[in-house]
């Protein structure tokens, strides 16, 4: 069982009651966002639990690393909603809450009798926020969906990787969790909207909109009448030099976004020579030359050693940072100082660490008032909150309706 951690500061969401019906990624951050923002957040899950306890390894004393990353400050309760018990549940968690986000399979929470017009009937007040895939119109609007696959057909598979090499996805979550992000923000505006009209709205949003948000300077460039970007590697498509160059014992990542930037590169490397060689003066023309720029530059980089080389460029006041890999990174001074990485106390993760959410509030974090929820931790206790008693909680288990954690069920 998890345990509270400190008494909270109370957010601006404190008092509002969140259903999350989810699994995998997008809704369960954007839960955890609003969970942080202080919402009671009860996350519903089936008798197996969120596909993401079982995304492992990697795994911590057993527990998903993925599940922990993405359902702090909720409460979890199993239940079949299929069954005419279970439906009766969710119906009387749903007459009194706030908002409902959910991300199941296109279609799947409706079938269950769960459609907009009902749940707005049964409460005016709720707010449902109504995850998919590809969207929720158009030929492929049942399709599911999970993040790589909409990292390819957005495009953004098309632009990653080296020029004349395989496609390459972006390695996290960047669309499940952007989506995520949008369903928060969408969930403070859809209150705002509450506040004046005393009802709820319902809100949709899908992974391919927020990949072509995350796309919007590449597509305006297709409506111009440009050709689909090539694979640039680091690179970038409008400045040159812009990306990843070797040294002697690694590699070393440099933006020189205008030409007296440029210069004071060239300064920095003992390159001076190159700032009148047909090219190489402006950026337009490094980027018709960028093979040829970046080849002789990477010629120079690779003379110095890394350390030598940042030190060089941080006196030249040249945008520059080492490729850290995830281990240095963690392990980064600079990434300390943020605070960003927090320990969280867990039953049985002794050491457990998480990422904040990104942002404080008079130079605090949001608190973090409860550990990722062992499966089905709070079934009894929501429960017994709907008026059922310990007969009828005991019963609901035996017939399989809901599921409790072992220490949790009634004696």
């Amino acid at each position: 069982m998890s345990t509270p951690i400190q008494e909270p500061t109370p957010g601006s969401l404190t008092g509002l009651r969140v259903i999350e019906i989810s699994t995998s990624v997008a809704a369960p951050f954007g839960g955890q966002i609003l969970g942080d923002l202080g919402a009671e957040v009860i996350k519903i899950e089936r008798q197996a639990g969120d596909d993401t306890r079982k995304w492992a390894p990697p795994a911590w004393n057993g527990e998903s690393i993925a599940f922990m990353s993405f359902n702090r400050n909720k409460k979890s309760v199993v239940l079949d909603y299929k069954t005419d018990e279970g439906k009766k549940i969710l119906i009387d968690l749903l007459r009194d809450a706030d908002v409902l986000v959910q991300n199941l399979r296109p279609g799947a929470l409706a079938k269950a009798g769960f459609t907009w017009e009902y749940l707005h009937e049964l409460n005016p007040r709720l707010i449902y926020c109504e995850m998919s895939g590809y969207g929720h119109t158009g030929p492929r609007a049942m399709q599911p969906a999970y993040d790589p696959l909409l990292q390819a057909f957005s495009g953004i598979v098309s632009m990653t990787g080296e020029d004349g090499g395989e496609p390459a996805r972006v390695p996290v979550s960047l669309l499940d969790m952007g989506t995520g992000m949008w369903m928060a923000m969408s969930v403070l505006e859809a209150l705002r909207r509450r506040d004046m009209t005393g009802h709820g709205c319902h809100v949709q949003n899908s992974l391919l909109q927020t990949a072509l948000t995350w796309i919007t300077s590449p597509l305006i460039g297709i409506a111009a009448g440009n050709p689909a970007p090539r694979r640039l590697g680091s690179g970038f498509r409008g400045v040159v030099p812009y990306g990843a160059f070797p040294t002697a014992d690694g590699h070393i990542f440099i933006s020189a976004g205008n030409d007296d930037i440029f210069r004071r590169l060239l300064g920095a490397i003992d390159a001076q020579d190159l700032g009148e060689r047909e090219g190489f003066t402006t950026n337009p023309e490094r980027v018709e030359n960028r093979k040829l720029v970046q080849d002789v530059l990477g010629e120079r980089t690779s003379q110095f050693a890394l350390d030598e080389l940042l030190v060089r460029l941080k006196a030249a006041n040249v945008p520059h940072s080492p490729v850290n890999t995830v281990d240095m990174v963690y392990r980064d001074e600079q990434v300390k100082a943020t605070g960003m990485l927090q320990p969280l106390p867990h039953p049985v993760v002794e050491d457990l660490e998480v990422v904040n959410l990104p942002v404080t509030f008079d130079g605090q974090y949001p608190p973090l008032t409860k550990c990722p929820p062992a499966l089905g931790e709070d079934t009894v206790e929501v429960l017994a909150a709907l008026g059922r008693s310990e007969d009828e909680i005991r019963a609901l288990i035996a017939d399989g309706v809901v599921r409790a954690a072992t220490e949790q069920a009634p004696a």
